[in-house]
C-alpha cells in the first residue's frame, strides 16, 4: 500500500491562506534552499493530488514554468478531487504566484504536448473522498502527494487516512485565515521525523501520526 503525504506551506499560527486566499507570505522566506528541499521531495511522488480550484491554478502556471519545480509538477501525473469540474475564477494564490515569477525574472516556455496532455487529462475523482483516497493508496506506485487548497487539506486531514505531513512553516503569523486543523473530531497526536532549518526562516518539519 503506498503512502498518502500531505505537503502544505502554513503559517506559524496554522494558516495555509489568508482569508480570502492570500498567499503572498510563502514567497517572502523561501530561499534556494528551501526551493531545493521542495523539489527532492515532489520528486518522491506518484501521482499529485488537490481540490480543482488548485488544479485550476496549477494547470494555469506550471505547464509554462521555467522554475525549479516545473519539472516534477509537470511530469508526475496528476489527480483532481472534484464534483463540479474544475471551472472557476483564478484564485489569489495564483495571482501571487504570477507576481513573484515577474518579481524574481522568471521565463516562460511554451509547453510540450506531453505536458500540455499531462495536465489536460488528469485522473478525476468525483466519488467519496475517503474511498477515492483508499482506491489509489491500494494502486501500486511511488506515494501520493497531496497538495490542497486549504478545504481539501482540511478534509483529508479529517478522514485520517495521511501517513505523513510535510509542512513547511514560515515565520509570519496572520492572526486569522483558512486553517489546516480546524474541524477535527478527536486530537491528532503526531510524531516529528526531521526539522530542516532554513537561512530565510522557513523550516520544514516533518510529521507522521504517533500511531505509526
Amino acid at each position: 500500500m503506498r503512502q498518502l503525504v500531505l505537503q502544505m506551506q502554513i503559517t506559524v499560527d496554522g494558516f495555509v491562506a489568508g482569508p480570502n486566499g492570500e498567499a503572498d507570505w510563502v514567497f517572502k522566506t523561501l530561499d534556494d534552499a528551501a526551493d531545493a528541499w521542495i523539489v527532492e521531495h515532489v520528486w518522491k511522488a506518484g501521482i499529485h493530488i488537490m481540490g480543482s480550484r488548485t488544479f485550476k491554478d496549477m494547470a494555469s502556471y506550471w505547464p509554462s514554468s521555467t522554475e525549479v519545480f516545473a519539472a516534477p509538477m509537470n511530469d508526475i501525473p496528476k489527480g483532481v478531487f472534484t464534483r463540479t469540474g474544475t471551472a472557476g475564477a483564478a484564485t489569489q494564490a495564483l495571482e501571487a504566484a504570477v507576481q513573484n515569477r515577474e518579481k524574481k525574472g522568471g521565463g516562460q516556455v511554451a509547453a510540450t504536448p506531453a505536458i500540455i496532455e499531462s495536465w489536460t487529462h488528469p485522473r478525476v475523482a468525483s466519488g467519496d473522498l475517503a474511498d477515492e483516497v483508499r482506491r489509489l493508496k491500494n494502486e501500486p506506485g511511488k506515494e501520493i502527494l497531496a497538495h490542497g487548497g486549504a478545504m481539501f487539506a482540511r478534509s483529508l486531514v479529517q478522514s485520517g487516512l495521511i501517513d505523513e505531513f510535510r509542512l513547511l512553516v514560515h515565520p509570519v503569523a496572520l492572526g486569522r485565515g483558512q486553517p489546516l486543523f480546524s474541524g477535527l473530531a478527536t486530537p491528532i497526536d503526531l510524531k516529528l521525523v526531521s526539522s530542516t532549518p532554513f537561512t530565510a526562516g522557513t523550516v520544514a518539519n516533518i510529521y507522521q501520526p504517533a500511531r505509526q
